[in-house]
């Protein structure tokens, strides 16, 4: 009801004005005011080009201050948006509705109304911007988000004002995403949880397995009924009820299921309502970066996740592990966004100089013969002859020679690699190393993506192109020869970082801040304001 009141008081203010403007007023006075009112819009929007150039293509006309119903729709909706700008996870002192309301109150000449005017029209898009591409500038985050925010026209957000009704454009503002709205909904069952103490008590222990029991397995069985992957039960001994609960705990949260609660599944286990929370809030931030078209189909890498997915009008129609980068140095995968153009089988691997330099030139220096399976070629592409060459006469910068190595079964790229043509030399690809798919974490690469099962990947993207996409691929594949294999249409490819993720039940399952890219985000959006906040009841 106050914040009703305030509203009114406020409109009311502005009405006010316009009474002096009515049929009581003369015809010069009248002209005199419409004139103070659009002087003070140009003078207040000149230091903007683009609510100036909104301003011109109008006359100079109220979008905000008028006294139609329009105006006053159009103002409440702003009012009600900023107000409630929590519910999308944005700070709403960032848009001071108070200081707003206060502005509004205050205004008693036309050149006032001038000035509320366009600090409205600087409010709306100061809100639509965030709440459409996001608060955070992802790049100064980290530098290995190198997503590129492709912001809407701001002119062309005021111009929809004018043309559409107030409340529809204000509807249209947040990602239409169904994980964006998935995200807000949990966003809500995680605040009430906080509200209500959480999950209770973490499990005092690094490991626990079926036929275990005693006060840790209490605790185990305790957190996982509080999470809901648990009925009722009295056990204290870890028994088969409890083990599939652990299975369903792990399966939500991209762990190998097998129902012991190792020391991966524990630190997942002990994750507290508040950090999750977390994990929502910068969700909703990146998916506001991430507001654009993502392609019919198109391939989808969640790097947390270690899952790479090829998706075909928001249905998965493959889903495979993958490894990703690892976490130290330069081997972070990066994030971004581009298009696949072709794929390469039996592919050369052509080794990265940081890696030929850094760890291939001092196994040389030791042995000239060592990595016997890589090639050593001069500027020219000819084939160095091992004996010839003093590889301690170098450093990493003089390293003269390039490394190759020819297609086969081991080749580090394995028999098959995808590319979408990017400066960061990341791709995705094939690989001897299997076991490494049987892992909880999976971050081992110099950062490109492994996929564990890359024919079936060739399989179903050569599926759009030919009606035998596996007859195809193992024809040239059994010339043993490096063959570029053009895709008929380019299919985007989006490298994306997010640890709090929807199943396809719309369900939200967490993975874990690998790089601790989240956990900055965090950081950067509780210095701009965002409170968690809980919901009572």
């Amino acid at each position: 009801m106050v914040r009703i009141l305030s509203l009114h008081r406020g409109l009311m203010a502005i009405a006010a004005v316009f009474c002096l403007m009515g049929a009581i007023v003369a015809p010069k006075i009248a002209t005199a005011q419409v004139t103070a009112f659009k002087q003070a819009v140009a003078e207040a929007a000149a230091r903007d080009d683009d609510i100036a150039a909104f301003y011109r293509s109008t006359a100079y006309a109220p979008l905000w201050t008028g006294p139609g119903e329009e105006d006053r729709a159009r103002r409440a909706e702003l009012i009600r948006a900023i107000k409630s700008a929590s519910d999308h996870g944005l700070p709403i002192q960032r848009y001071d509705p108070d200081g707003v309301m206060r502005v509004l109150e205050a205004v008693r000449t036309p050149r006032d109304r001038g000035e509320a005017e366009v600090m409205l029209s600087k409010l709306y898009l100061k809100y639509a911007r965030d709440i459409q591409s996001g608060m955070l500038v992802p790049g100064q985050i980290d530098d290995a988000i190198k997503r590129e925010i492709q912001y809407q026209d701001r002119t062309a957000n005021l111009k929809r004002l004018v043309g559409e009704p107030a409340a529809r454009v204000f509807r249209s503002l947040p990602p239409r995403s169904m994980e964006y709205n998935a995200l807000l909904k949990e966003k809500i069952e995680m605040q009430r949880l906080l509200a209500a103490g959480g999950w209770g008590p973490t499990v005092p222990s690094a490991k626990l397995e079926p036929g275990d029991s005693g006060n840790a397995v209490v605790a185990l069985r305790n957190r996982l009924i509080a999470m809901g992957y648990l009925g009722r039960t009295n056990t204290r001994t870890f028994d088969g009820d409890i083990t599939e609960a652990v299975r369903q705990f792990q399966e939500a949260h991209g762990l190998n299921p097998d129902g012991v609660a190792g020391p991966a599944t524990m630190k997942q286990i002990n994750i507290g309502v508040k950090e999750r929370l977390q994990s929502v809030f910068v969700a909703l931030e990146r998916e506001r970066w991430f507001n654009t078209d993502r392609g019919k189909r198109h391939v989808l890498v969640n790097i947390p996740d270690f899952s790479a997915k090829i998706i075909d009008d928001d249905r998965i129609t493959l889903r495979t592990r993958s490894v990703v980068g690892a976490a130290r140095e330069d081997r972070p995968t990066p994030e971004f966004s581009d298009m696949m153009e072709h794929m390469v089988i039996n592919p050369s691997w052509y080794v990265p100089r940081s890696i030929a330099t850094k760890e291939y030139l001092p196994e040389l220096k030791r042995n000239p013969y060592a990595a016997g399976h890589i090639e050593i070629t001069d500027r020219s592409g000819r084939v160095v002859s091992r004996n010839t060459v003093n590889f301690a006469a170098f450093t990493e910068r003089t390293f003269p020679f390039a490394m190759r190595q020819p297609p086969s079964r081991s080749n580090a790229l394995g028999l098959v690699k995808f590319m979408f043509p990017n400066k960061y030399n990341i791709y995705l690809h094939d690989t001897p190393a299997k076991s490494l798919f049987s892992k909880d974490v999976r971050a081992f690469s110099h950062g490109c993506i492994r996929l564990a099962e890359p024919f079936e990947f060739a399989y179903t993207l050569l599926a759009k192109q030919t009606d035998d996409p596996e007859g195809l691929f193992k024809r040239i594949l059994n010339t043993g020869k490096e063959t570029k294999l053009k895709l008929a249409e380019p299919v985007p490819v989006h490298l994306i970082y997010r640890t709090a993720v929807t199943n396809a039940r719309g369900h939200t399952e967490y993975r874990g801040d690998i790089y601790g890219r989240d956990a900055k985000i965090w950081q950067a959006l509780s210095r701009a304001g965002v409170a968690l906040g809980a919901v009572q009841g």
